[in-house]
């Protein structure tokens, strides 16, 4: 017996071949594969015309797979680490850090002679340190000169400029003393006395502005001169 072969040109034969590839969806608003209606967008077909992609939304169940995020923990612990990261740095850079006055030494002293008193000039070095990663910009530089408890002579130094950040540099400054006392006139022009050592008390007063904030810095030292003539040789000050 002779088994005749399909042709699968024969329009009965495809069209059983669709039904069979529709068969396991269910048609357009069935509950269970029962009933239903066409769907009006596709007429059955399965495809949407072309050209109305932009205007048709996709309905999708909500279990599937494409709305549940991937690696959401990952990013939010890298983004929390890279914050943290981030954060500590500027902490690190813009944390405030000390400005330091130092004294150096004494540079030279002239004594000026008169009837009456004499006058005093010092002059002297000073090193300013800025330990911050941000330029220091001095506002105010005061120095006030004692002796025997007693202000004799200040100086306020206005026209320096600012630090830039991690460094240091010298400032040299001068000050008179206009010394009135008379028991201070007669030990100084003695000439009796070959060294006539005087100790001479400073107090510096430095004003800073940085980080949006003003800041004062104080120092006290004290330096011996001679009184009695322009020998006095330039020496560390501690």
């Amino acid at each position: 017996m002779g088994v005749s072969a399909v042709n699968s040109s024969d329009p009965d034969v495809s069209g059983l071949e669709k039904e069979k590839s529709l068969k396991p969806f269910p048609q357009y608003g069935s509950i269970n594969g029962h009933g239903g209606d066409t769907c009006p967008t596709c007429c059955g077909t399965g495809r949407i015309p072309r050209g109305h992609e932009d205007q048709l939304v996709a309905v999708i169940p909500c279990n599937d797979a494409r709305l549940r995020p991937r690696r959401t923990k990952l990013y939010v612990c890298i983004s929390m680490g890279v914050c943290l990261f981030l954060s500590c740095l500027i902490l690190f850079f813009l944390f405030p850090r000390s400005v330091t006055l130092t004294p150096v030494s004494v540079e030279s002293v002239m004594v000026y002679f008169t009837d009456l008193e004499m006058q005093i000039n010092v002059k002297n070095r000073v090193t300013l340190t800025n330990d911050n990663f941000v330029p220091v910009q001095i506002v105010e530089f005061n120095v006030q000169g004692l002796v025997q408890d007693v202000l004799v002579g200040k100086n306020k130094i206005c026209n320096t400029t600012s630090l830039q950040s991690r460094s240091h540099t010298s400032y040299t400054y001068n000050i008179g003393l206009p010394i009135t006392d008379e028991g201070l006139n007669t030990y100084c022009k003695s000439t009796e006395i070959k060294i006539h050592s005087l100790f001479v008390q400073l107090q510096l007063t430095l004003n800073i502005s940085y980080l949006s904030h003003t800041e004062q810095l104080t120092l006290e030292t004290y330096e011996y001169i001679d009184c009695g003539a322009n020998s006095t040789v330039p020496h560390p000050v501690r």
